[in-house]
């Protein structure tokens, strides 16, 4: 079991219980909560998200999560951003004109656009590795379930962990420093997805 103390953010999100179940699954103790105190007492922080990106900044907001948020990645704790998550990491969304993200990355989020694609991209698409990360280690072109209408535009490369191919090649992970999202669920993922969870842990734990 690991010792960590591992808070995953409650904010009405609909992939919340998901989410805490595939990681307990992997030997999380886990506290779901929507306490911002109980946030800043964790050692790790997971912030699941599903819906609207403006949906989701102000149930954040409403919760004092938001600040919350921004003080995990600055505290230097390991941090991890599942769905529309990582669109809320962001400065901004087409989705949402006027609302601000969290702004952690830089850059915004778009829809896809034209070619004869189905929008939300719905479905199992594999996951190219741009870089390395201990969270996605050993997961380079493994499948994974996506449910999206909108994807990041990240201002800065380096950013970049992985992209998917949807008609265009689109950010499915992007990290920096102690924060990893993915675009993906990994908790319908299966294998990989449980793997995913299991490397966020061993991450964490050597932060």
């Amino acid at each position: 079991m690991s010792g960590l103390n591992v808070v995953v953010v409650d904010y009405d999100a609909g992939n919340t219980l998901s989410v805490t179940r595939a990681l307990e699954k992997v030997g999380a103790r886990v506290d779901l909560t929507p306490d911002p105190e109980r946030v800043a007492a964790a050692d790790a922080v997971v912030l699941p998200g599903v819906g609207a990106f403006g949906d989701c900044m102000r149930k954040l907001e409403e919760r004092g999560m938001d600040a919350a948020c921004r003080e995990t990645y600055r505290s230097g704790k390991p941090f991890l951003g599942v769905c529309v998550a990582l669109q809320v990491f962001f400065e901004r969304s087409e989705e949402s004109p006027g609302v601000d993200g969290l702004g952690i990355f830089p850059g915004t989020v778009v829809r896809f656009k034209g070619g004869g694609l189905k929008v939300p991209h719905m479905g199992w698409n594999q996951l190219d590795l741009v870089r390395e990360h201990p969270v996605l280690d050993g997961l380079d072109g493994e499948a994974f379930y996506f449910v999206h209408s909108y994807y990041p535009e990240p201002e800065e490369p380096a950013d970049v962990l992985g992209t998917a191919d949807y008609g265009i090649r689109f950010c499915a992970a992007a990290g920096r420093e102690n924060l990893a999202a993915v675009q993906f669920h990994p908790e319908k993922s299966s294998r990989a997805g449980l793997r995913l969870y299991e490397s966020f842990l061993t991450w964490a734990r050597g932060l």
